[in-house]
């Protein structure tokens, strides 16, 4: 009977860790354009384009850099194009913080963000999480 209890606990604790990280956060992105550097996590150091600032929401006093999330837009923000998704998602890299004030929970390279939506919208709805 010990035996079936401690199994019981043991997966159920194990499906708690599995299930919280498949969980999406929700929020909002918009982006920024080149140049990238410097940057407040590598300095001048060429991170590439799929690339993003965090907000404080995720920023975490630096401990977001070098995050990878997968960012899927959701929807529109009613600011720009009413449609703006293309369906598609993206793998960005946290290497920059964007200040209090930033408009978005992620700011995207212009790069990253024609990926999942029409730069047009210039703000929208999405998921993200840590990948």
């Amino acid at each position: 009977m010990a035996l079936h209890k401690m199994l019981f606990i043991t997966i159920s604790l194990l499906f708690c860790f599995i299930s919280k990280e498949a969980v999406a956060d929700t929020g909002t992105a918009t982006f920024y354009t080149p140049p990238y550097v410097p940057s407040s996590c590598n300095g001048f150091q060429n991170d590439g384009v799929m690339i993003a600032a965090a907000s404080d929401a995720i920023w975490e006093n630096r401990g977001a850099c070098g995050k990878n999330y997968k960012v899927t837009c959701t929807g529109a923000t009613n600011e720009g194009d009413p449609y703006p998704c293309t369906g598609a998602s993206v793998v960005v890299e946290i290497v920059d913080y964007c200040p209090p004030g930033c408009r978005g929970t992620i700011d995207l390279s212009q790069e990253a963000f024609a990926v999942i939506a029409n730069p047009d919208a210039g703000k929208i709805d999405i998921s993200f999480q840590s990948v």
